[in-house]
């Protein structure tokens, strides 16, 4: 039975007859927990140059090193879709950022609300959750994770062109794929608010803003971690790369 060929994310330039020395975590990965050797395949991708075909060269103590063969897929772009989400509790925002990547999110962009329940989060870490993720699921690209930003100032810096889906439990808002029917193209973000939900104050100025779409993801109050993976599947159903 063939070998199912792994894949890498590397922050090298990717080009045919090049060489590239992975670094000791993703060597140790390669050589001792998927024991790979000269000669074996491995793909990989930077988020620039697309994915390439790559040989095992040479295996040090501390690196492998791979010579690139051939392109297997040109770059391109997925949807430029941001989530927005409050920060939680550190196991569920994993989660989030690990399904994020899964579902095609390019950027994880982390806020602070007046009910957020947690302080802080470990950016590398959620970095790696995120490369992980786009290295298993095939993606081209990883996900960037943003610091921290309180709403308040996420909202007054908003993009232009952006429309953002805000996530709203009052229940008065449409469903979430009506609110998405017939929706302009281009770029978008979703937000989810902190498991306390958003304040009264937040809720005005986010229904008072002229790129918001407010929407409902059902009668059922969501935790953050299943609000954000059900909007994210219903945003792509609706307007994303799921249509292709």
């Amino acid at each position: 039975m063939a070998m199912t060929m792994i894949r890498l994310f590397v922050p090298h330039s990717l080009a045919p007859g090049g060489a590239i020395a992975l670094d000791p975590d993703q060597s140790r990965y390669l050589t001792s927990v998927m024991r790979r050797g000269v000669g074996d395949e491995v793909a990989v991708f930077n988020g620039a140059d697309g994915e390439w075909r790559g040989l095992v060269a040479q295996v040090g103590k501390r690196n492998v090193t791979l010579s690139l063969e051939a392109q297997l897929r040109p770059q391109h772009a997925g949807p430029d879709l941001d989530l927005v989400v409050a920060l939680v509790k550190r196991g569920r925002l994993e989660t989030i950022v690990e399904k994020a990547a899964e579902l095609g999110a390019r950027r994880v962009r982390l806020a602070i609300t007046e009910r957020t329940n947690a302080d802080h989060a470990k950016l590398p870490r959620l970095q790696a959750i995120a490369t992980e993720a786009a290295e298993q699921t095939g993606r081209l690209d990883v996900p960037e994770i943003v610091a921290p930003l309180k709403l308040a100032a996420l909202l007054a810096g908003w993009e232009s062109g952006r429309r953002l889906l805000f996530c709203d439990e009052a229940g008065d808002a449409p469903p979430a794929l009506d609110a998405l029917a017939g929706a302009s193209e281009g770029p978008w973000a979703i937000l989810i608010g902190p498991e306390g939900g958003f304040s009264p104050d937040e809720r005005a100025a986010l229904r008072g803003a002229s790129f918001t779409v407010a929407a409902t993801l059902g009668p059922r109050i969501l935790r953050t971690d299943t609000a954000s993976i059900s909007a994210l599947t219903l945003w792509q159903a609706a307007r994303g790369d799921w249509r292709s």
